[in-house]
């Protein structure tokens, strides 16, 4: 199912085509909808594009988890001269 946005619609949020899926694909990156890959294609632009619109925005290109948190700690824990 297309949606469509009409150009009053676009001209009403002072935006073109291009700037409305940008701002659409970092919405649903953001919502953890899109993956950042998906959300770069979604948005017709390269991955490094994509990052920086998301830096623009200042919203967060990646999200550790607490596992990814707990991992980083025990790899620092086992660095030679940890703990010393």
């Amino acid at each position: 199912m297309p949606l469509v946005i009409t150009d009053e619609q676009l001209e009403a949020m002072r935006m073109g085509e291009r700037d409305a899926l940008i701002e659409i694909a970092c919405r649903l990156f953001d919502g953890e909808r899109l993956s950042l890959p998906a959300a770069a294609r979604f948005a017709g632009i390269s991955r490094a594009a994509m990052e920086g619109e998301l830096r623009r925005r200042h919203m967060a290109i990646y999200r550790p988890t607490v596992e990814d948190l707990h991992q980083d700690l025990d790899t620092l824990r086992n660095l030679p001269g940890a703990g010393s």
